[in-house]
């Protein structure tokens, strides 16, 4: 997918037109970007997450997990041109899942709905993306980043989690389980995304070094929930990342056996 780098135009010279938006005093982009929020009850959040959203942004995408407050007449007061989109299954994954198949950018970014999350940071991702990267990853712990939510066993967890995943999968990641990122769209025919939950966000990070994706990760603050309470659960959704990573990585065994496999050494000779 190509991109183009350039200068805002100043209000003296040339304009675009429209084929770029501006996106900083110094960046302008071509490719158009969605922004994709799960979201379950989080009607009072979402002021404060819409309110921090870029306005050159093309899209945003909300997936609505059968919420029985008012988030998405919220939404559409808030972002008048929202894409709201019924989430007929069940978990974060799923929810992105359902939301990145109606999203008609070339860029994704996957933004939570509790306010944990500055929309402003949105230009960084972009940056990276538009510089050669393929997956802009989040990051609370690469310098620059920080974290207000996270307890100690939570850290504790994570950095272990990470660990394994890069020794195993020659990763060099600085956080593991943390769901702000941004991508090109074309990658979701690479990582194949097929969970339901929280573990979701750990699944991509291997599927897109497995699939030779160029990674940078992005220093990214962490803030508390404004409201409500999160759904996350420590020790079981951690249990399911651990799950996910020994599948990824038995997977990874099962594929280099069948390639040296002598089966298929010999079928490839009679196809030569």
């Amino acid at each position: 997918m190509s991109s183009v780098l350039r200068p805002v135009p100043r209000a003296d010279g040339p304009s675009p037109a429209g084929t770029y938006r501006p996106v900083s005093s110094h960046l302008a982009i071509a490719p158009p970007v969605s922004v994709v929020i799960p979201a379950m009850n989080e009607a009072e959040n979402l002021p404060y997450v819409f309110k921090t959203l870029p306005d050159w942004i093309h899209e945003v995408v909300l997936v609505d997990g059968n919420s029985t407050d008012a988030t998405v007449e919220v939404a559409r007061e808030l972002w008048p041109q929202v894409k709201v989109v019924e989430q007929r299954g069940k978990g974060k994954g799923d929810a992105l899942i359902t939301g990145f198949g109606e999203c008609t950018g070339d860029i994704i970014v996957m933004v939570d709905a509790d306010g944990s999350a500055d929309g402003q940071e949105i230009v960084s991702y972009v940056s990276a993306l538009v510089s050669g990267a393929d997956f802009a990853k989040g990051s609370r712990f690469a310098n620059g980043g920080g974290t207000d939510d996270m307890t100690f066993i939570r850290k504790l967890g994570n950095r272990a989690l990470c660990a394994v995943v890069n020794r195993k999968f020659g990763a060099r990641y600085t956080d593991l389980c943390y769901g702000y990122n941004a991508f090109w769209r074309h990658c979701l025919d690479k990582i194949d995304l097929d969970c339901t939950g929280f573990e979701v966000e750990t699944l991509m990070n291997i599927r897109v070094v497995k699939a030779g994706l160029k990674v940078q990760e992005i220093p990214s603050h962490e803030y508390l929930r404004i409201h409500g309470v999160s759904n996350l659960r420590a020790v079981r959704d951690g249990l399911r990342v651990l799950r996910v990573i020994l599948a990824e990585r038995s997977n990874r065994r099962a594929l280099r056996s069948r390639a040296h496999s002598p089966v298929l050494s010999t079928a490839r000779g009679k196809a030569s």
